[in-house]
């Protein structure tokens, strides 16, 4: 201990001396303390002294009087994912003509980690769309024929016993790929079609007790069709609700039907078609999608929309949590795919339908006034109040 009047530099000396551990736990905090002060002082140097005004969003710490700034997505990033998603989406219209909303519905399922399901009457390119969105990516594409003899180890795989080596090898099916193309999918039994959930939920496959993990992205693209019903087995709630979005293809218009016969009539544009992206690509654009900003309104809005499908009248069944989550995703990639940091509430009416109606079940009430699901969604859509707040407010966490 230092005496009164000993010098403070003989006091040090003597502290060093009989306390290592604790001088250097001292000199490692200072060092700290001068690193955190240098990089808060270049930040601020190179943001215009945007360090002394941002929240730490994480932590909300302050350091030496300073705020430490959260590192904001850059508007550059999400321009990316614009011209990944536009590439994409021209690159699909070459071969499915007049129908660039079904097309830019798809890829916005795409970027929001989810998988599509498109129903409709037969001929009107529900497989070729499946088909063209797989091809526009340089991925793994495996397709499925779904047929009532189907099994499911012929979608998971099976493990074989090998004779060489004497024990058991898995062999992985089609299902281990990035993007699977399954073709009318109620064509197989509830006990097939039931393969494909852990898949779409988990992004995992269990087989003889060992998981193992799908590669990203992943996203199962079906088909089917609602009009010739024999021999089908419609999709249990459990597995039509894992699918992101249903769309319909409809009729081309007469303009794109003329065009179709020039493009088809001769040769196949389908065997034209070159990839525009990578899955290398693809999973980062989905990275960036997941830092859109939705404000705090935007996000009530959506859980209300979603509620109120639950306390309707007309509704046995309303849509789950799981929907609010996926409507929500694909709100933000629908608002980066329009060169957006941000989610409009529009954005969020947009996809109502195509998101949450394939959830719905109307009840016996509702069916004798021969309403539609689609129907009672639009009248619970114009009674929820529409927030006003959706821009991004400075330094605002996402």
């Amino acid at each position: 201990m230092a005496t009164v009047g000993e010098p403070i530099g003989t006091a040090a000396r003597s502290l060093e001396v009989t306390d290592h551990s604790a001088q250097r736990n001292l000199r490692t905090t200072r060092l700290r303390a001068l690193d955190l002060r240098d990089s808060t002082s270049d930040e601020s140097r190179h943001s215009g002294n945007r360090g002394t005004q941002d929240v730490d969003v994480r932590s909300g710490n302050r350091q030496g009087g300073r705020v430490a700034a959260f590192p904001e997505t850059e508007a550059g990033d999400l321009k990316e994912v614009a011209e990944t998603g536009r590439r994409i989406c021209a690159a699909v219209e070459r071969v499915i003509e007049g129908k660039a909303d079904v097309v830019q519905l798809a890829v916005t399922v795409l970027l929001a980690e989810g998988h599509l399901l498109i129903e409709d009457v037969p001929g009107v390119g529900k497989t070729m769309l499946a088909k063209a969105l797989a091809k526009a990516i340089d991925c793994s594409v495996r397709r499925i024929q779904f047929t009532p003899d189907l099994l499911p180890s012929d979608i998971t795989g099976v493990s074989v016993f090998s004779q060489d080596t004497r024990e058991f090898e898995f062999k992985p099916g089609p299902v281990f790929a990035n993007i699977v193309v399954g073709d009318e999918i109620n064509r197989a039994s509830p006990k097939t079609q039931s393969a494909l959930l852990e898949s779409m939920e988990e992004r995992q496959v269990t087989v003889d007790g060992e998981t193992y993990k799908l590669a990203a992205p992943f996203m199962v693209v079906a088909t089917q069709n609602p009009i010739e019903m024999e021999g089908t087995y419609p999709l249990p709630e459990a597995q039509r609700d894992r699918f992101t979005a249903r769309l319909s293809m409809g009729y081309p218009s007469t303009a794109a039907e003329l065009e179709m016969l020039d493009s088809h009539g001769s040769h196949e544009p389908l065997d034209d078609l070159e990839a525009v992206a990578d899955a290398a690509e693809v999973s980062r654009a989905i990275e960036l999608v997941r830092t859109v900003y939705v404000a705090p309104d935007v996000r009530r809005y959506t859980v209300d929309l979603v509620a109120a499908t639950r306390t309707s009248s007309e509704l046995r069944l309303g849509a789950s949590p799981r929907a609010t989550l996926h409507l929500l995703r694909a709100a933000r990639a629908f608002a980066a795919l329009d060169d957006r940091d941000y989610v409009l509430p529009d954005d969020v009416r947009t996809l109502t339908q195509p998101v949450l109606t394939h959830r719905l079940l109307i009840n016996a009430e509702a069916q004798i006034a021969r309403r539609t699901a689609s129907e009672v969604l639009s009248d619970i859509v114009s009674r929820v109040a529409v927030p006003s707040s959706t821009s991004r407010p400075r330094g605002a966490a996402r």
